[in-house]
């Protein structure tokens, strides 16, 4: 109960001082960030009010993706969230800070802070979970649409002819960073669960393959083999 109330009194506090338009750093996302960390927590020693604290806080400053200073991001939320939690809930414990603070500096694939606490292994698993899948897959779009970026290259889908430029082309964030998201994870269940979403993420590369072969109703069993081999 102590936990559900910490985390009421934090979502009173981001509906009155963190509305936000960005569709995938918005309160949906602490929540699901939240949900998924406390299962990667379940039966460990972890401490869940830190857990929950950072899976909040951990985008209070989010950069956009084309930000020169984007790999700052995780820094500035850190800063600001003690900030916060010194200034709006000051019965938090403060012996808590640093394992905060930590856990929301580490949590950032961009900012390449190894995590070194048991909570920011769990809150950064669960993090970089929320990019696979299928809410992962939305939200590659959805940040795209944002910053107008192309869908793909119609020439070049997959890269095989030019270098990887996610910046120009959302399709090209699958192979730069979401399908090597497995390899980092830090928990067992994190890693059982990467895996199983990124498979979803290639098949729907092989459903936009098969689709510009004008093969709707398959997925193009070549690119399954190169992503899983």
């Amino acid at each position: 109960m102590i936990l559900d109330n910490w985390q009421q009194r934090f979502e009173q506090w981001m509906q009155q001082h963190h509305a936000s338009d960005d569709a995938a750093h918005d309160i949906s996302h602490f929540r699901r960030v939240w949900a998924t960390a406390r299962q990667l927590a379940q039966g460990s020693e972890a401490d869940q009010q830190v857990i929950l604290t950072a899976c909040y806080f951990h985008d209070i400053v989010s950069l956009a993706k084309n930000h020169p200073q984007r790999h700052l991001s995780s820094r500035m939320a850190a800063e600001k969230t003690l900030t916060i939690l010194r200034d709006d809930f000051p019965d938090f414990p403060a012996q808590a800070y640093p394992a905060v603070a930590h856990a929301i500096e580490a949590h950032s694939f961009s900012a390449g802070i190894p995590a070194e606490s048991l909570e920011a292994k769990i809150v950064q698993d669960a993090d970089r979970l929320e990019a696979l899948g299928a809410i992962g897959l939305a939200r590659v779009f959805a940040v795209a649409g944002a910053l107008n970026v192309a869908l793909f290259d119609s020439d070049d889908p997959f890269a095989d002819r030019r270098a990887l430029d996610d910046k120009r082309y959302a399709l090209d964030h699958f192979q730069s960073k979401l399908l090597r998201l497995p390899h980092t994870m830090q928990t067992e269940k994190g890693r059982a669960l990467a895996e199983h979403n990124a498979r979803y993420l290639v098949d729907f590369m092989a459903k936009i393959a098969a689709e510009l072969k004008g093969e709707p109703m398959r997925l193009d069993e070549a690119v399954i083999r190169r992503f899983y081999p």
